[in-house]
């Protein structure tokens, strides 16, 4: 009985560990998403804040790992530690805006210029927080 009950708790053991192992390090294709190809909800970098700061809940509910389509006025650009240029587009709130992480982007763009972008947003911290995000020309 004592030999069943172990090699059973191996097993379950085992199978968590390769489960975890695959979804941390193996990132296949497929799991990615190319935003270019959906169609985004279309709004403004100062709507995108205010709705979320009216209501969160409702806010995610609509927007959460939806491709938003963003216009707005750039404040910074800068590079994450992983080599990707991050954006951060003004709102009227000083304390809350959009901060955009691209998707291998190299486009040169000034702080001040006005940039649509694409992507997918994750929700709402100090700042609504979009991913992969491609420029729209």
């Amino acid at each position: 009985m004592r030999k069943k009950i172990f090699l059973a708790a191996v097993t379950v053991i085992s199978v968590s560990v390769i489960s975890a192992w695959f979804f941390i390090f193996y990132k296949p294709t497929h799991f990615k998403r190319d935003v270019a190809d959906e169609k985004g909800i279309i709004i403004t970098s100062n709507d995108l804040v205010k709705e979320f700061q009216n209501n969160e809940t409702a806010s995610n509910t609509k927007f959460l790992n939806k491709a938003l389509e963003i216009t707005g006025e750039v404040l910074d650009v800068k590079k994450d530690q992983t080599g990707n240029t991050t954006l951060l587009l003004k709102s009227n709130d000083a304390l809350s805006n959009v901060f955009v992480t691209l998707k291998g982007s190299e486009q040169k763009t000034a702080v001040g210029s006005s940039v649509t972008v694409k992507g997918i947003c994750t929700g709402f911290l100090s700042d609504v927080v979009i991913i992969d995000a491609v420029f729209i020309k």
